[in-house]
């Protein structure tokens, strides 16, 4: 299994990325706001910030979703886009995990189509980060904590080696 991609910064609502949206105007700017903000809308889970320039959005820090606006066209991204379902073929890419979406505001797109593909990404990132959380201490049951963990004779009664 991949590790997820994950930013400690991350917060609820960055205002670096504020910033970056006052200073996108115009037509991309207004495509790179609206698809942020359908990603920021997918759950009270999601926390952004502003990585490689460009606004990113996150499930807690674990990175499933971003905007950026170029010269002609905006990209709506996905961090583990090869890995989900795109039934109406609009993610572009080669890379081994990311793809995106070009958007052009002199062309028409499936607009629920993408925001489909948002959700789906969304959903993706979360099972991906429960599935995660689960693994991390497999010998306990699913939703239990390790409260002791990292000290002295945790709960699983390994010694703690610092």
């Amino acid at each position: 299994m991949n590790q997820l991609l994950r930013f400690s910064a991350s917060v609820k609502r960055d205002p670096a990325i504020e910033t970056w949206m006052k200073a996108h105007t115009g037509d991309l700017g207004v495509i790179a706001q609206h698809w942020f903000e359908v990603m920021r809308k997918c759950g009270d889970d999601v926390h952004e910030l502003l990585h490689d320039g460009h606004p990113t959005a996150c499930i807690a820090d674990a990175a499933f979703g971003y905007v950026n606006a170029f010269k002609a066209h905006v990209n709506v991204g996905f961090f583990r886009g090869a890995e989900i379902a795109d039934p109406e073929g609009l993610l572009e890419g080669t890379g081994k995990f990311m793809r995106h979406v070009k958007l052009r505001p002199d062309r028409d797109f499936n607009a629920s189509a993408l925001t489909k593909l948002i959700d789906t990404a969304y959903t993706d990132m979360k099972k991906r980060v429960q599935a995660e959380s689960q693994r991390a201490c497999s010998c306990c049951p699913s939703n239990e904590k390790r409260p002791n963990a990292g000290k002295s004779n945790d709960t699983h009664g390994r010694a703690n080696s610092d």
